[in-house]
């Protein structure tokens, strides 16, 4: 049974698209050079459940339709019955030979050079993400055979405590342990970005001050301006921003404490990511897949299993219910990133810093991280 977020992402109906603010017909920029980097995102088909190969043609035609470039991917143990380190290292074995099998539309990235290359090469990279440190067992020593396996972004917990920390929604709020410090300090060694989304406050400050580099929060929201705890605290985003971070604002029912979210939601969560980080340090990391929905009642009822089978296992979040979508409805599908360009733009952010949201700040960090 896989019960993480990776098997309910997915895209809205076009019914969404009337629903767009007016001011999304104002000129945007032309963002076809640019680099658009997903933090955390995924590409499957929402429509099929279980495929063999999720990088079917329509995956793939949509995800080059979309403009993104590279997309950091989650695999390896998240939650549910499977042995962590065997769960991961067999995800990433099978991803290995997917991407081989689809070399000319994905590549996956080691480094910042590899993205670059995608986009040259019109291929869509592929960033190798963990969103839980359980598969480290007590060996920090593992830490470096995924490393040389080829993942780059080590999400620390999911949102119950593990061995490394306090999760989001773990009541006791009690930082770092002395393995998760450990941890660190062999991500650092290994130059693989430390990720503190779904961590719990006193995880996510104790990690920046502990990392020796820049640490990511790659897919959350701004608790100031929804109090869920999902959502980062000034705080932590401000102290991320200060030891040379990254910030990825999502396309999630926490951006709104309805649990209905729209992309005026995600907007102003940008916006104020930008006033506490800086323009530097602020990008995207939607949560979800580009794929649309063919049929939206068949997938509400696989959204009420999910939300069933979270809850049963302790990994839900507040702000999570079977009437609230894991997406924004009107920042879906294939256009999702062209139509948050044009509300920012009507917003009155210049072409160079949405340029920077998009995808530059990601590339900045990871280059502080991984080198070039």
């Amino acid at each position: 049974m896989r019960i993480d977020r990776r098997t309910m992402i997915a895209g809205a109906t076009g019914m969404a698209a009337a629903s767009l603010l007016p001011s999304i017909a104002r000129a945007a920029p032309d963002s076809r050079k640019w680099v658009i980097v997903n933090a955390l995102g995924g590409l499957a088909d929402p429509n099929v459940q279980d495929a063999a190969d999720p990088f079917s043609p329509r995956v793939l035609a949509e995800a080059h339709a979309s403009g993104v470039t590279a997309i950091n991917c989650t695999f390896g143990y998240v939650a549910g019955a499977a042995e962590p380190f065997e769960k991961s290292v067999a995800d990433v074995a099978e991803t290995d030979m997917l991407l081989r099998r689809h070399a000319r539309d994905l590549i996956k990235i080691l480094r910042v050079a590899d993205i670059r290359r995608a986009k040259a090469e019109k291929k869509i990279g592929i960033i190798y993400g963990f969103q839980n440190g359980a598969m480290m067992g007590k060996d920090p020593a593992r830490v470096d055979i995924f490393a040389n396996l080829g993942v780059r972004i080590f999400q620390l917990t999911y949102n119950p405590a593990n061995q490394l920390g306090d999760g989001s929604m773990a009541p006791e709020n009690r930082g770092l342990t002395p393995f998760g410090r450990e941890i660190i300090e062999r991500l650092n060694t290994q130059k693989m970005i430390v990720d503190l989304s779904h961590s719990g406050e006193q995880t996510c400050l104790e990690a920046a001050r502990a990392s020796a580099a820049p640490i990511s929060i790659n897919h959350t929201g701004c608790r100031a301006v929804t109090d869920l705890p999902r959502n980062k605290t000034d705080a932590e985003l401000r102290l991320v921003a200060e030891k040379g971070g990254f910030i990825g604002i999502y396309f999630m029912p926490f951006l709104n404490i309805s649990g209905h979210a729209r992309a005026e939601d995600v907007v102003r969560h940008i916006d104020h990511a930008v006033n506490i980080c800086g323009e530097d340090h602020v990008g995207i990391g939607t949560d979800g897949t580009i794929g649309q929905i063919d049929d939206l009642q068949a997938y509400e009822a696989v959204l009420a299993k999910e939300i069933a089978e979270r809850r049963a296992a302790g990994i839900s979040a507040s702000g999570e219910r079977p009437d609230t979508y894991p997406f924004v409805v009107d920042l879906r599908g294939p256009d999702q990133f062209r139509k948050l360009i044009s509300l920012l733009a009507a917003r009155g952010y210049s072409s160079r810093r949405i340029e920077k949201i998009m995808g530059q700040n990601f590339l900045r960090h990871a280059e502080s991280v991984w080198g070039g």
